[in-house]
């Protein structure tokens, strides 16, 4: 499958975007331990969300997540405290990224969980028994999924969890995230240290709760605002709060020095809930960024600046490395296509000085992973007729994303050969 992109002139559009689903697959655990009787609104309907929707209603024995890291690591937590057993594996990629830290630290407040292949990967086989809780050290650099799925069970512990996090901390915005769901739930959970959160034991309550729209979605968004050329175009973005707690929401920020301006116009009962973004005259002649606590901007912002022709030196991307895809690899990989040179440094950075080579008519492929799509999408409007292969891997986050584009004008046309539907 291979879509052929080509943008619109002018821009003009209202976009509904998807709920988080960081948000919903916190907030679908936190209801399974409460009984599952909380009253859940405005739920992704994206792949890693229905996944684990359908893992938690059904219970089968054995649960395929396919490609959903968060639903992976957040039901292996679950599991080990729920009765019964259970076989948890996932498609190919998700089986060769990390959960040895996470089992290491189940096991270690008494979880059963085997590995059924290699030691450190998925599949896992868990038999869910009561765990006693207490403390537990993790390494916090693999993956702040693994912090929050301990977090996620720690109130159902007989003595609570207090949980200390070793070395550098990676997406400390996605452990707050967590915490603030929880607060949502009426659990106390707290940095009581630098690196130590606890939770005592307390019983889940069922809990009216409405996950907020996707920041993260917004992201391309503002992409495409950002490298779009008519100063009158306009694009409105619903159900997005100015006070979230979603990390990414720091779009709002990098993007003003891209050129975006954002404005909130739209409220209920005195709460912000609509975004309107515009152009500007100004933007950065460079930018420098560690993405540590938001690495799931790194793809959008650095195709976005490569667009605009504003080298960069992006750092804090190490876990980039063991998302869908090897991300960093794939960005320079993909980019050098469309003629941009850059490098990576220690596996855990990328940086662009302008260089360019000859760009290829090759279209851009997206290695199984949803924002390799989102992110170069909004790229037609330098390269009109970008190709993209593999489209439809945007249903892992944003399932209508390429409707979205079409209601704002895109013209999206299938390869030879590929069959209409999908969207």
């Amino acid at each position: 499958m291979q879509y052929t992109l080509k943008a619109p002139s002018h821009i003009q559009t209202l976009v509904d975007l998807p709920a988080s689903k960081s948000i919903s697959n916190r907030a679908l655990i936190l209801n399974a331990l409460a009984g599952g009787t909380c009253a859940l609104q405005n739920l992704s309907d994206c792949d890693d969300t229905n996944v684990l929707v359908n893992a938690l209603r059904d219970m089968p024995a054995d649960i395929d997540i396919n490609a959903s890291g968060s639903s992976f690591r957040f039901l292996t937590a679950y599991l080990s405290i729920t009765p019964g057993s259970h076989t948890l594996t996932g498609n190919e990629r998700l089986r060769r990224r990390p959960i040895k830290p996470l089992v290491d630290a189940l096991r270690y407040l008494g979880a059963d969980i085997e590995y059924i292949g290699e030691e450190g990967f998925a599949p896992l086989r868990i038999h869910g028994n009561p765990l006693e809780g207490g403390r537990v050290e993790i390494d916090a650099g693999v993956s702040s999924q693994i912090t929050s799925a301990l977090l996620l069970i720690g109130p159902a512990l007989k003595n609570g969890l207090e949980l200390v996090l070793q070395g550098n901390i990676v997406s400390r915005s996605y452990i707050d995230l967590t915490l603030h769901i929880m607060h949502d739930f009426g659990l106390k959970a707290e940095w009581t240290d630098f690196n130590v959160i606890s939770t005592p034991h307390q019983d889940y309550q069922p809990h009216s709760f409405i996950v907020e729209n996707d920041w993260s979605a917004s992201s391309y968004w503002y992409e495409i605002m950002a490298l779009s050329d008519d100063p009158d175009n306009e694009i409105q973005l619903t159900g997005l709060l100015d006070s979230s707690r979603q990390g990414d929401s720091v779009v709002r920020y990098l993007f003003s020095m891209l050129g975006v301006k954002t404005v909130f116009e739209e409220h209920e009962q005195g709460i912000p809930t609509m975004v309107t973004l515009r152009k500007t005259l100004s933007r950065l002649p460079r930018l420098d960024y560690d993405f540590v606590n938001q690495p799931d901007l790194a793809q959008t912002v650095v195709v976005c600046c490569a667009g605009l022709g504003i080298p960069f030196h992006f750092k804090g991307l190490s876990t980039l490395k063991v998302k869908e895809t090897d991300r960093i690899t794939a960005l320079i990989t993909e980019m050098r296509k469309l003629g941009f040179v850059m490098e990576s440094i220690n596996d855990c950075e990328i940086r662009w000085n302008g260089e360019r080579c000859e760009p290829t008519t090759r279209p851009i492929d997206t290695y199984q992973d949803h924002r390799m799509a989102l992110a170069f999408a909004p790229l037609c409007i330098k390269f009109p007729g970008l190709r993209i292969n593999d489209p439809f891997v945007v249903s892992k986050s944003y399932p209508v994303y390429w409707h979205h584009l079409g209601q704002a004008g895109f013209n999206i046309q299938m390869g030879p050969g590929a069959e209409e539907g999908g969207e």
